[in-house]
């Protein structure tokens, strides 16, 4: 591909253009939460076993479960997030549509 040739140089901008990749900063952000649940899982277990609510307290907020967000694993999105598939329904679409997802087609009626 030319950088001179100015229709490749315009679909290689729209193709920047409709894949949508979140900041790393939040995916990193997000994998230091599911590293911080890993640590405290046992910890919070027994807490809860206790019912000991003061002590669950003084955990930090990052290990909690809920805290954690389904990312995206091809762009990193984290809203209309398919969980069978673990994308977002964008990315499910460009790929369905071209072939990629085994077992998927476009339906018709």
């Amino acid at each position: 591909m030319s950088l001179n040739n100015p229709v490749a140089n315009r679909s290689f901008s729209i193709s920047l253009r409709v894949q949508f990749m979140a900041k790393t900063a939040w995916i990193n952000r997000n994998e230091r939460k599911r590293a911080t649940v890993k640590k405290y899982a046992a910890r919070r277990a027994e807490l809860k076993a206790k019912k000991d609510y003061a002590g669950l307290t003084q955990l930090p907020r990052d290990a909690s479960p809920s805290r954690v967000v389904n990312r995206c694993e091809v762009t990193g999105r984290r809203r209309a997030f398919i969980r069978r598939f673990k994308i977002s329904r964008l990315t499910f679409r460009e790929l369905a549509s071209q072939g990629l997802i085994p077992g998927v087609t476009k339906s018709s009626w």
